[in-house]
């Protein structure tokens, strides 16, 4: 079953023949993008979007993983659209709207045929309103179209021997912040260095949501007694007041997928 997703999955690539492919650096697109350079005559770039959303260490991984490969990749700078200032529910609608339009530029200016994407088959069971986005812009999904989901293309990633094989799940940060919350420079920073210090920590996948001064922790299930412990739990601490939360709260579900997502669409 999986080698016949597989076969499709090269088949649409190659009917597609010519498109940039919208790369985050995450697993979903690091492996379409990978597979499309397997394929032989397909004229491919990779797009990776500069926002101040985007932490830094997503936007340098993307970049260190094409100069591994010798893949041409375009990095466009775009400032946020003013609709999701106050972070409204349809936010991830309005800013694939604005991402995929630069991105359909580039495209039809450097005379790419189709602008593809990493959606993949699980992500049609999720609150998603940029799924909307896409399919009115007409942006293909190749994992999607070819029936692959995430723990296959981990599988095919670990084959690959792709570094993004097990890589956590990520999200942009506006995810971090409430809706119909505005959203500041400030958060956006607060909530990046601390992820980022969990993740030096040894915390990879872990979420900080901010609410007002106080960081509510989401962590994998493993991490939870970990993270409590001394000296970990002081060394947190210390660090996130550093970075400018008065409050550190520890989120005894763990991470979840749509924390924030109103009840009615969760």
């Amino acid at each position: 079953m999986l080698n016949k997703k597989l076969e499709n999955l090269d088949n649409i690539l190659k009917e597609l023949k010519s498109f940039v492919v919208a790369f985050s650096g995450g697993v979903d697109s690091t492996f379409l993008l990978h597979r499309a350079t397997q394929i032989k005559k397909l004229k491919i770039t990779a797009i990776t979007i500069k926002t101040p959303y985007i932490p830094k260490r997503e936007i340098d991984e993307a970049v260190d993983f094409c100069k591994t490969h010798g893949i041409s990749h375009v990095i466009l700078d775009i400032i946020p659209p003013e609709e999701i200032i106050y972070n409204p529910l349809d936010r991830c609608y309005l800013c694939k709207k604005l991402l995929f339009s630069h991105i359909k530029s580039f495209a039809e200016k450097n005379n790419y045929l189709h602008v593809v994407d990493g959606t993949n088959a699980d992500d049609n069971g999720d609150f998603r309103p940029g799924l909307k986005a896409l399919e009115e812009m007409r942006i293909r999904s190749p994992l999607m179209e070819s029936g692959l989901i995430k723990h296959e293309i981990r599988e095919l990633s670990q084959r690959a021997d792709l570094p993004t094989w097990d890589k956590p799940a990520y999200a942009c940060l506006l995810t971090r912040i409430p809706y119909d919350t505005k959203i500041t420079e400030k958060d956006l920073r607060m909530v990046e260095n601390a992820e980022q210090f969990l993740f030096e920590k040894g915390f990879p996948g872990t979420r900080v949501r901010i609410h007002g001064d106080v960081a509510r922790i989401e962590c994998m299930p493993g991490y939870l007694n970990k993270i409590i412990l001394e000296p970990n739990r002081d060394h947190i601490i210390d660090n996130l007041k550093k970075i400018g939360f008065r409050y550190i709260s520890l989120d005894l579900e763990g991470y979840r997928t749509g924390s924030l997502n109103p009840e009615k669409i969760k």
